[in-house]
């Protein structure tokens, strides 16, 4: 593997040789766990033993700059030496480069490959004499700017935005009613940089709650800022670190990269770094510095500063932030999949350059920033449970403890409900635990207190928090059956999906062919070119006509011959008899098969597909285990007036899904968002029904529910717990009630509550029911019995 530069140079060695970095190529190659490919560079190739043993891997990387450099060779005394790379070697007995290129079956992959193409490269590479080299690059351009000739495969920008699933879904963005008018190019630039901070703080939060909802790794976002010159480059630079940008916020948290600031082959060396979460910086500042090997994931807001037409800016700046963090694939989340290049002054060039049909630009999208928007600002909340919360709230008080031996008891007590509680949400190695009640037996006691004493094996108050397990036991496990749902564990999940070809009989009125002349025409390749007509004679050997019917049908790639064999058989079949008969010669029946099969399979085939059809996929038999523990729900929250009591009138409705609710007494949870007008009402309803002991507003993980053939999970909107049933409760606009992604969802929700029954009624607990509710019928006056009639 060549590689045009130091930068590149060091990427590739990682990325091969690297198990550890994230980037690895080889993850998840099992024959390469314990034999892990060598990687010779450079720097060690005569070092190495025996190269391409039979046993292992070894994949050679250079730089061909370094080539370049090391040939021309050194002096030494007034004597001249050969290059390094062309020194013998002891390992080898030869030199390096001797053996590489008396290989006669060397292969090159070529990185960036468009940096090869000049004479110096070219010559050291048609040196090595390759049987073949494959060229990688995003730009098949030479240093003429002629396109390269040998392009095999191509995946241009274009078919990545088209295709939708690879890259980032790119947006165009500007304030709202903005007006450059008589602002100055450095007025406009701060309106910029401000906007371009509104979106990368509301980037990073809606990061923060997706990595916690999903348990996934956190994405640190960063901003892009593309500048003029160097000199441009320093002001801006400056300008985002002093104090009085959003009152020093970002000091110390601005990179800016150009010939000036630093030399090439550190820039990697900053832009990997730039993807951990604990990399300090938030903003890079760059003029033309971002060359190849810079494929970082978290560029998520992008500010050109300098002027540019449309075509060339969206060209030149959005290829840089397209990659995807979380597998190169798009999550579903809008702001998790979106990049944003704010371009205030070029709005409308943007626009226009949209509206051709050949431009990438007409698939982005737009967006125009508000001012309201601008000035909200968001931070990643956690909701925990109600037993959490309550625990988080006895911490702090203990923190407020002046006496150290009081401070200390109270920290053990604490420490032990921890315990317990921890225990309580692993239950897995205790099967006699079936339902909450359960843990009141002695058995279980037991078992939970072995497991506490294990979990404390390192702590210093040992015997002390043991013995405050022993004393609250009983009290917590009431105060955690009062807090929470007892949701039985499953993955509920659909079967394949299975084409069916039903049985039918075969219209034959179109099966009337007839034998076909066999004839030769053989033309003379001299003089007037005379042709000649001779009658063929066939053999006679033909296939069997039904087999060969069979066989041409299942061709067609819906057609699996073990499931439709009885079908494919009796149609062949109807078909040889129904032209046997139309035949004027019924002995030329073989014949006229092997002629018309196409065809003759091609009508039976069109009639099939008629008797279509695909298969729903019934649910598959869960294993149902006993209750999960209350999820914490993660969402953002204003951090300014960001909360309100649900008890409050929001106004205007829209306004709901900005602000986090609390006061509740009966959720699980201490507190919640809510989507909608109609979300809010319920939850009222719920907190004041008399009938209702206890709800929650489940979190994005809290059940594993899938449809649509398993690529979605359905989210139930409240979960309800009365006397004698656990609702699981829907709301749903009016006119959207019979849709099919609705029904579908709904038909889910029904399995699982049917097997959540079994299990529940089994084991002495309440049955599970399914509620979908119109959102016209929920009002604060209605009660939860009159919801429960409309189910």
């Amino acid at each position: 593997m060549l590689a045009p530069n130091l930068t590149i140079y060091e990427k590739l060695i990682e990325d091969f040789g690297n198990p550890a970095y994230h980037k690895y190529v080889f993850n998840g190659i099992s024959e390469f766990v314990h034999n892990r490919p060598v990687i010779i560079t450079g720097d060690n190739y005569n070092q190495q033993g025996a190269l391409f043993a039979a046993t292992e891997i070894r994949i050679n990387i250079f730089n061909v700059a370094k080539f370049n450099s090391d040939n021309k060779g050194t002096k030494k005394g007034g004597i001249s030496l050969a290059p390094r790379i062309k020194r013998l070697s002891e390992y080898l007995g030869q030199s390096y480069w001797d053996y590489l290129s008396n290989l006669d079956d060397l292969v090159i992959l070529m990185d960036e490959a468009h940096r090869y193409h000049a004479d110096a490269s070219k010559n050291a590479i048609n040196e090595l004499r390759p049987i073949l080299g494959l060229e990688l690059t995003a730009t098949p351009f030479d240093e003429k700017g002629n396109q390269f000739k040998n392009v095999v495969y191509e995946y241009s920008l274009a078919q990545a935005l088209s295709d939708g699933k690879y890259v980032k879904n790119p947006a165009i963005a500007t304030r709202k009613n903005f007006k450059k008018g008589s602002l100055t190019d450095s007025e406009v630039e701060i309106i910029k940089l401000e906007d371009a901070i509104s979106v990368h703080e509301d980037t990073k939060t809606e990061l923060a709650v997706y990595a916690k909802n999903n348990q996934v790794k956190l994405v640190k976002p960063f901003i892009l800022v593309v500048c003029k010159d160097i000199s441009h480059a320093t002001e801006v630079a400056e300008k985002i670190n002093s104090d009085d940008f959003y009152d020093g916020k970002y000091n110390g948290k601005v990179l800016q990269i150009d010939s000036s600031t630093r030399r090439e082959e550190d820039i990697e060396k900053q832009f990997l770094s730039l993807e951990s979460p604990d990399n300090e910086i938030e903003i890079v500042v760059h003029v033309n510095m971002l060359k190849e090997g810079w494929d970082v994931t978290n560029l998520y807001t992008i500010v050109p500063l300098r002027a540019a037409k449309a075509s060339t800016l969206i060209e030149q700046t959005i290829g840089r932030g397209l990659r995807l963090p979380y597998e190169g694939k798009r999550t579903g989340d809008d702001k998790i999949d979106k990049l944003t290049v704010i371009a205030h002054e070029n709005f409308e060039a943007v626009i226009a350059e949209a509206q051709k049909p050949d431009s990438i630009l007409n698939k982005m999208s737009f967006v125009e920033i508000s001012e309201e928007t601008l000035t909200e600002k968001t931070v990643a909340v956690s909701s925990k449970s109600v037993l959490e919360h309550k625990i988080e709230t006895e911490q702090k008080n203990i923190e407020q403890i002046q006496a150290p031996e009081q401070k200390q008891k109270a920290q053990n007590s604490l420490d032990a409900k921890r315990a317990i509680i921890q225990t309580f949400n692993n239950l897995n190695m205790m099967p006699e635990v079936r339902k909450v009640d359960d843990l009141n037996k002695e058995e279980v006691k037991r078992k939970v207190l072995k497991q506490v004493e294990k979990n404390l094996s390192q702590n210093l108050f040992k015997a002390e928090i043991i013995k405050e397990v022993e004393t609250v036991y009983k009290t917590l496990v009431t105060e955690f059956k009062k807090n929470i749902i007892e949701i039985p564990r499953m993955d509920l999940v659909q079967g394949e999906v299975t084409a069916i070809f039903h049985s039918f009989d075969l219209d034959t009125a179109e099966f009337t062919y007839q034998a076909l002349d066999q004839e030769i025409i053989r033309l003379e390749l001299t003089g007037e070119y005379k042709v000649e007509t001779l009658k063929a004679a066939p053999s006679g050997y033909y296939a069997n006509p039904i087999n060969l019917i069979i066989a041409t049908l299942i061709d067609y790639p819906e057609i699996d011959y073990d499931d439709n064999a009885d079908l494919l058989r009796k149609l062949a079949t109807q078909a040889y008899e129904t032209i046997k008969k139309n035949l004027n010669d019924a002995s030329k029946i073989k014949e006229v098969i092997f002629q018309f099969k196409q065809a003759i399979a091609e009508k039976i085939y069109n009639q099939m597909k008629e008797h279509f059809e695909l298969s729903r996929p019934d649910y598959v038999k869960p294993d149902v285990l006993p209750f999960v523990k209350i999820e914490e729900h993660n969402f953002s929250a204003l951090i300014n007036s960001g909360y309100r009591d649900y008890r409050e009138i929001i106004q205007p409705a829209g306004l709901i899904p900005k602000y986090v609710f609390r006061g509740f007494e009966k959720a699980c949870h201490f507190e919640y968002k809510f989507d909608s007008k109609t979300e809010q009402d319920l939850a009222f309803v719920l907190e004041n029904d008399k009938s209702v002991q206890k709800w929650l507003r489940p979190a994005s993980n809290q059940f594993r529910i899938y449809w649509n053939n398993n690529s979605k999970k359905y989210e139930p909107d409240f979960i309800v717990e009365t006397e004698n049933v656990v609702y699981m409760i829907e709301t749903k606009a009016a006119n959207e009630i019979q849709n099919a992604d609705v029904q579908d969802k709904k038909a889910a929700a029904e399995k699982y509550c049917k097997y959540a029954t079994e299990y529940t009624s089994a084991n002495g607990s309440k049955p599970w029911k399914y509620l979908l509710i119109p959102h016209n019928e929920v009002t604060r006056t209605v009660g939860l019995d009159y919801l429960i009639s409309l189910g």
